[in-house]
């Protein structure tokens, strides 16, 4: 039988309905993945890069942010392509096509990247909650990890109701931006030499950290994720047309996400630049724009504009998190507890440095952090490219011609000024170590080739013959569909609770060898216990009930073709060992058979423990399967 894949977002996956009877409805219908996504274009580390841009150089990099929307756009769009023709996020399709051990380093990386991302909302958040309410950026900090609880109370009302909360977010921070360009009055002519490209060493550190702001890698995980919540009929020309939707979605939100940005740069310039002041904190800009322009509702605006760009963005990041997770690993955390984990990871080092260095030390903070970003974008950029590009798996939506060329350029631009930038950055940490220049030297400068060495792998990966393929690696999980496997036993009722795992395929054989011995029947149950669920019951959404009954539906079809009787059910509950049980006592089995994952103490917190309390409640035998063999 098929290794059932695991769903993006499964609790929103294809919850919203596309089949409109009007342009206008279809259109609005697959309107929202792009400007959840835009919200991480607009970030308050966009917020730093771009002061600091205006600030120190005035318009001169103004291209750079063109440009940076250019290939944003480009690079959504073919993360968009890829959730709508092979129902895969990127996560899921760099597991299927890379070795696990490449897949976990990519994840790591991608880790570090999205604990990054949230480290520049969560200090942008704080500083906005201090510019507001005069709270310490400490204690704001801390109390940031309570947008883990907003995340969890928006989701239960659909990806709709997340998607009008964001962009209501983002409309006040456009909006106060508008009002402050207004007020600084920028000439025009000035703001549109901006546009011609120049560079030097100087603005290079920040025009890497502007590409990092701009075009962010756990956007790219996003969005392919984000568009398969939308359900699109089988067919060509359905996937067709929605990939024209999404490209008409992509261009809108990334263009309003560019003049958010541009604003920004062109109000530090039209300040800060011309006044000759060097912008070191976010706080700093906040009481200098008041004097400045002449109104205090300028710092006022841009308080607010601060604390809704990092409510938005955060929201986002943590969505990326739990795809990131689900699609490199193959297993689901606890919704909450992911959340938390990426929250902290973020709240930490933000809080020891603060504690440490002061509050001046959150802009270098939010600068460091976006290079991080810029620096692992490539990881992200290179496979997506490899992925909508293979005809074999796209089929007639593979990029044509004059789209890989415009990827691979944009790829090359970004590697090559990462390049540039790690050699530069190594240099100087050499040239300040002093005395300790050779143990600088003998960590920093392997991990760097390191890294050049898997960016050259992941290039070269998908051109290796299948014959390198077959020598090089495993292929990821390319379980046989559920092979039956038969045995004689006496049962009239067997139970098999399943939960969307691999160990899911050990159960179902054992208990269809016991099957067909005796004719008995066979009932697969699967609990759903995502947020929707756990608030409506029975009366979920269809795409929770779609998503369960599609996986057993698929099992039950294997099953029944080797004429053993079968039957699916779905049921809906936060508590999945209660609703086993129930089931078990209305149904009243001969015998239950369930998968055991084999984790135990902590484990148990993380993934939650079934089988102790099923074991304990029902009065039927009870065969627990695991991978090194069942016992009972």
């Amino acid at each position: 039988m098929a290794r059932a894949r695991r769903r993006s977002l499964p609790e929103v996956h294809a919850s919203v309905t596309t089949a409109q009877p009007s342009l206008w409805r279809r259109i609005f219908a697959f309107a929202g993945p792009a400007y959840l996504v835009s919200v991480g274009y607009m970030d308050p580390g966009n917020w730093v890069t771009d002061l600091e841009g205006g600030a120190r150089f005035g318009y001169q990099l103004l291209w750079v942010l063109v440009m940076c929307n250019l290939m944003a756009i480009l690079l959504q769009t073919l993360s968009a392509r890829l959730g709508i023709v092979r129902r895969l996020d990127l996560a899921q399709a760099c597991r299927e096509t890379y070795p696990r051990r490449l897949n976990l380093v990519l994840w790591f990386l991608c880790e570090i990247a999205i604990a990054a991302c949230d480290l520049a909302e969560v200090l942008g958040a704080a500083i906005g909650l201090n510019i507001l309410f005069h709270i310490p950026l400490l204690i704001g900090v801390l109390i940031t990890a309570a947008d883990t609880l907003l995340l969890l109370w928006l989701t239960r009302f659909g990806i709709r109701a997340l998607e009008g909360f964001v962009l209501s977010l983002m409309a006040v921070t456009g909006g106060c931006f508008l009002v402050e360009i207004l007020l600084a009055k920028p000439v025009v002519s000035e703001v549109l030499g901006g546009l011609v490209p120049r560079l030097n060493d100087q603005s290079l550190y920040v025009a890497i950290a502007i590409l990092g702001a701009t075009v962010m890698p756990h956007n790219l995980y996003l969005h392919s994720a984000l568009v398969q919540t939308r359900r699109v009929a089988a067919g060509d020309e359905a996937k067709r047309a929605a990939c024209r939707f999404n490209l008409l979605d992509s261009v809108i939100a990334l263009n309003g996400a560019l003049l958010v940005n541009t604003a920004m740069l062109i109000v530090a310039a039209a300040t800060f630049f011309k006044a000759g002041i060097v912008v070191t904190e976010i706080q700093q800009a906040h009481l200098m724009l008041a004097p400045l322009l002449g109104t205090t509702l300028a710092s006022v605006l841009f308080g607010v504009a601060l604390l809704c760009a990092g409510q938005s963005s955060t929201m986002t990041s943590t969505m990326a998190g739990q795809i990131v997770m689900e699609g490199f690993l193959s297993f689901r955390m606890r919704p909450w507890l992911r959340r938390l984990i990426t929250r902290m990871a973020a709240i930490i080092p933000a809080v020891i440095s603060i504690a440490i260095a002061g509050d001046q030390s959150s802009y270098r903070l939010l600068i460091l952090s976006q290079v991080i970003l810029s620096m692992q974008l490539p990881f992200a950029v290179i496979p997506l490219i490899h992925f909508t590009s293979d005809r074999e798996k796209m089929g007639a939506f593979a990029n044509p011609l004059w789209v890989r060329i415009g990827a691979w350029v944009a790829a090359g631009a970004i590697v090559g000024l990462n390049i540039h930038l790690v050699a530069d950055t190594i240099l100087d940490w050499l040239d300040e170590a002093g005395p300790y220049r050779w143990l600088v030297g003998s960590f920093v400068v392997p991990v760097a080739l390191f890294l050049l060495a898997l960016l050259l792998y992941v290039t070269v990966e998908p051109f290796l013959g299948r014959w390198a393929r077959r020598f090089a690696r495993r292929p990821a999980e390319t379980a046989p569909r559920f092979g039956v496997e038969i045995a004689s036993q006496a049962y009239r009722k067997i139970l098999v609770p399943l939960d969307h795992t691999r160990i899911d395929r050990l159960a179902v054989a054992h208990a269809a060898s016991i099957a067909r011995a005796h004719s008995a029947k066979l009932y697969l149950l699967h609990v759903e216990e995502d947020v929707t669920s756990q608030m409506y019951g029975e009366l979920a959404s269809t795409a929770e009930v779609a998503s369960g009954m599609q996986y057993l539906h698929d099992i039950a079809e294997d099953l029944r073709a080797q004429s053993i009787q079968v039957e699916a059910v779905v049921r809906h509950s936060s508590r999945p060992r209660q609703e086993i049980v129930a089931f078990a006592q209305e149904l009243e089995p001969d015998l239950v058979v369930m998968g055991g994952h084999g984790h135990r103490g902590i484990q148990d917190l993380v993934f939650g423990s079934t089988i102790e309390g099923v074991r304990h409640e029902l009065d039927v035998p009870l065969m627990i399967v695991r991978e090194a063999g069942p016992s009972s």
